[in-house]
C-alpha cells in the first residue's frame, strides 16, 4: 500500500512554471568563485614588505635557539642553586618558544601573503609508474617552487632552513643535562658505569616500606605479594643531600614465593629468605621502574616497553627488549626478624647500554 502511495505522489508532482530541472544532473557544479587578488599580488612594494616580515620571523626563530642554548649555559642546574634552576627553566622555556612561535608564524605569513594565490583544480587519474608519471611529478615539482618561490626568493628560503635547524638544537642540548657529570673532586662522577656499580645498601641495612621508611619484618610479607622497598637510611636522607638520585638506584621490588618454587643457582641459594626474594626495580632495558607484579605467572613487568621478568628463576628475561636479568639484592634477616641485605647488589644496576666490564 505503502508503495502505490509513493509512485502517486512521484506522478502527481510537478515543477513550478518556469523552471526547468535537468534529472541527466541534479547537482550543478557552480565552479570558482572569482578570484580577489591580494594587496601583496597588485602592490610590488607589499610583497617585499611580506617576504622581509616572513625572513625576519624566521630569523628571530633562529635567535631564539640560539638563546635556549645560551641559557642553558648561562644558568646552569648543575650548580646547585635554585634560583640557577628557576632561571634556567624560564629563559630555556621563553627561547624554545620564541623559536617554535616565529616559525609557525613565519611558515603561515608566507603562505598567506608571498605564496602564489592562484585557485586551480586537481583532478584524480590513475598513479602509474610510467616514464610520463615521473615527468609529471617532476613537473608537479618545479611548479610548486615557482609558486611558493622558495628557488627565487633567497632570503626566505635560507632563514627558513637556518631557523628550522636550529630549533633542534636546543632540545639536543637538553639531553646534555641528562648526563652524568664529573667535577675535580670527583672524577668517577661522570662515569655512569661506577655510579649504577654501587647503591645505598650494606650489609646489615634494614629493608623498609617505600616511602616511609618503615622496617620489614619477614613474619609480615604475606605470601604472593610485592612490596616496594628503600634502605632504611634514605628516608632520613634530605633533597639535597642526594636523595632522589640515591633512590633511583636502589629500588628494590620484594616477593614471596613458596621455597620450592625459586630456581636458584647454587651460589645464590642463600641470596633469598624461606622464599622471599627481592629484585631492583630498575630495568635493564632503559631504566624504568619494574612495578607490575603478576601473582599467577610470577612475572614482573615493566610497563614502558613491555620486558617481563620471572621472579622464580633468578628475574631473567623472557620477554621484550631488556637484554639481562634484574640485579638480586642479597636479603637474609637479623636477631629481631627484621629482612635485612647481606650486601649491595653485585652488579650494576639500570640500562645495559653502558659500557660494562
Amino acid at each position: 500500500m505503502a508503495h502505490d502511495d509513493s509512485q502517486a505522489l512521484d506522478r502527481a508532482y510537478q515543477p513550478p512554471s518556469g523552471l526547468s530541472v535537468d534529472v541527466s544532473d541534479p547537482a550543478q557544479n557552480p565552479g570558482m568563485p572569482p578570484h580577489r587578488e591580494r594587496i601583496t599580488d597588485q602592490d610590488p612594494k607589499a610583497m617585499k614588505t611580506a617576504a622581509r616580515t616572513v625572513y625576519t620571523l624566521f630569523y628571530l626563530s633562529l635567535a631564539g635557539s640560539i638563546w635556549a642554548v645560551a641559557a642553558y649555559m648561562l644558568f646552569p642546574i648543575e650548580s646547585g642553586s635554585l634560583l640557577d634552576v628557576r632561571y634556567n627553566n624560564l629563559f630555556i622555556g621563553l627561547g624554545i618558544a620564541l623559536a617554535l612561535l616565529a616559525l609557525g608564524i613565519g611558515g603561515i605569513h608566507w603562505s598567506k601573503a608571498v605564496m602564489s594565490d592562484k585557485e586551480h583544480i586537481e583532478y584524480r587519474h590513475p598513479t602509474r609508474g610510467r616514464d610520463s608519471t615521473r615527468e609529471a611529478a617532476i613537473q608537479a615539482f618545479a611548479a610548486a617552487n615557482e609558486e611558493s618561490g622558495f628557488g627565487r626568493r633567497v632570503m626566505i628560503r635560507n632563514s627558513l632552513i637556518a631557523a628550522v635547524v636550529a630549533s633542534i638544537i636546543p632540545g639536543v642540548t637538553l639531553f646534555r643535562g641528562l648526563a652524568p657529570h664529573s667535577t675535580p673532586d670527583d672524577p668517577i662522577a661522570g662515569d655512569p658505569v661506577q655510579l649504577l656499580k654501587h647503591t645505598m645498601w650494606e650489609k646489615g641495612m634494614r629493608l623498609a616500606h617505600d616511602p616511609d621508611g618503615t622496617p620489614i619484618r619477614a613474619a609480615d610479607i604475606v605470601l604472593g605479594s610485592a612490596v616496594h622497598v628503600i634502605p632504611q637510611p634514605l628516608s632520613k636522607l634530605s633533597h639535597e643531600d642526594g636523595y632522589l638520585e640515591q633512590k633511583a638506584k636502589a629500588l628494590v621490588l620484594l616477593v614471596r614465593l613458596l621455597p620450592e618454587q625459586l630456581k636458584e643457582s647454587e651460589d645464590r641459594k642463600t641470596w633469598s629468605y624461606n622464599g622471599i626474594v627481592a629484585y631492583s626495580k630498575v630495568c635493564t632495558h632503559v631504566g624504568c621502574p619494574v612495578a607490575l607484579y603478576e601473582q599467577q605467572t610470577h612475572h614482573l613487568l615493566c610497563p614502558c616497553h613491555q620486558s617481563q621478568f620471572d621472579v622464580t628463576e633468578e628475574a631473567k628475561v623472557i620477554f621484550g627488549p631488556a637484554a639481562r636479568p634484574l640485579p638480586q639484592l642479597p636479603i637474609t634477616v637479623d636477631d629481631e626478624g627484621y629482612l635485612v641485605a647481606q650486601s649491595d647488589f653485585h652488579e650494576p644496576v639500570g640500562p645495559s647500554f653502558w659500557e660494562r666490564p
